[in-house]
């Protein structure tokens, strides 16, 4: 990955298959409404950080691994007592890909991480927003192979969101559907 001229398999699949299969399913007039990946955003909720507030630097350690690029520890916005939350305070981690890690991020989820989920029976075609995004819950980290199994204290779930640029979610759902991601049919 540390080359110049890298380009993942799943841009590659973009670029010269998946636009091809969208221009012509949706005939769109103009090259640039073809919808693609914009972003896609990860992210770790840790309730037990409360508790102990190393847990969310652990977790955006985990992230990190996971993504290829630096995770942030997300922080509370305001004080809830109810939750012994207090502002300011370490709660989950999070983290955006763009362009080249998005796509390799793309590749490993389909590829790797998702076959290992356990009673996986495809994705939920109902977790699109009605404006082309698609968000799903993975319950347990170690399903990515960054992640070493012996060296994790704890595990914890995490969000996936994919950010398109497609109008409708049927739009998104034949564009995820091209770069493989499993929806039951």
């Amino acid at each position: 990955m540390a080359e110049a001229n890298y380009v993942s398999r799943a841009r590659v699949a973009y670029d010269e298959v998946i636009r091809a299969k969208m221009a012509e399913q949706f005939k769109y007039a103009n090259e640039m409404q073809i919808p693609k990946l914009e972003k896609i955003v990860l992210n770790m909720g840790i309730g037990e950080s409360t508790a102990d507030s190393k847990k969310a630097q652990r977790a955006a350690d985990d992230l990190t691994l996971i993504a290829g690029q630096k995770a942030m520890v997300t922080r509370a916005t305001k004080s809830i007592a109810t939750f012994k939350v207090r502002e300011g305070m370490p709660l989950g981690a999070k983290v955006t890909l763009r362009r080249q890690q998005m796509y390799d991020f793309v590749d490993r989820l389909v590829t790797i991480a998702l076959p290992r989920v356990r009673d996986f029976r495809g994705l939920n075609p109902k977790s699109f927003d009605g404006r082309g995004n698609f968000a799903m819950g993975i319950k347990e980290h170690i399903v990515f192979p960054e992640i070493d199994y012996d060296k994790v204290d704890q595990i914890w779930g995490m969000d996936v969101i994919v950010c398109t640029t497609a109008k409708t979610d049927e739009e998104a759902r034949a564009l995820l559907t091209a770069f493989n991601f499993p929806f039951p049919q």
